[in-house]
């Protein structure tokens, strides 16, 4: 793994994690960061193939989670925000709170994003002193990834794409947590790998994704379905 890329990979692979957490015991709990780590690598070397646009992205930071945090419903509305966290003139009982809980997850905001879940404000793990990490998160690698645990059909080709970057060149890499899940991997990852639950955060940068993929397609080669 890329030294330049390795805070960038850690922090969205913690988030995605966070987000979509398993039910399981610390097996599961290991299987799921192993998926999501390897989808994120793989989408990073994708989106920043090169070490000078690793060193670029680390130099500019990667933009953080709060959209992210949004749409999950890990972090006030922006409006909310706007009105210094209290929900609207009344309050966090107010008619502008109640009416944004009311439209629960899926429905799309003002500006055409995903308005998410109501904000429930994210617990913080046993000895987390603060949230730093989070502005570590690459909003475009989490939807990547979030895309390619959802699309077997677009793994292969994505993995075959990030082994020609310079990051994976004589490290001995493997991918099959992402690539082959196995019964066990599914079990673990019932939220993560659930085409539906991902949506709002897979769909945010698709196109992106599949302009990224047609970019390294052989001019011959069929497009995956």
């Amino acid at each position: 793994m890329s030294v330049d890329l390795s805070s960038v990979i850690a922090a969205t692979t913690r988030w995605l994690v966070r987000s979509y957490p398993t039910a399981g015991g610390v097996l599961s709990a290991s299987l799921v960061e192993a998926q999501a780590r390897q989808a994120v690598t793989v989408a990073a070397w994708l989106r920043y193939p090169t070490l000078l646009d690793a060193a670029l992205v680390t130099m500019a930071g990667p933009g953080g989670a709060l959209r992210l945090d949004r749409i999950t419903g890990a972090a006030p509305p922006e409006s909310a925000e706007a009105d210094g966290g209290l929900g609207g003139p009344e309050g966090p009982g107010g008619p502008d709170a109640a009416g944004r809980a009311a439209e629960g997850f899926g429905r799309d905001g003002d500006d055409g994003t995903p308005a998410g879940l109501p904000w429930i404000p994210v617990p913080r793990e046993p000895g987390e002193t603060g949230g730093g990490w989070r502005t570590w998160v690459d909003e475009v690698l989490a939807s990547w990834a979030a895309a390619l645990l959802t699309s077997p059909e677009l793994v292969d080709e994505a993995v075959a794409a990030a082994l020609r970057s310079e990051h994976a060149r004589g490290l001995p890499v493997d991918f099959r947590r992402l690539t082959a899940p196995d019964g066990l991997d599914r079990e673990a990852a019932p939220l993560l790998r659930h085409p539906d639950l991902m949506a709002p955060i897979a769909d945010l940068h698709r196109a992106g994704l599949l302009e990224c993929l047609g970019a390294h397609r052989d001019p011959g080669a069929v497009a995956p379905d």
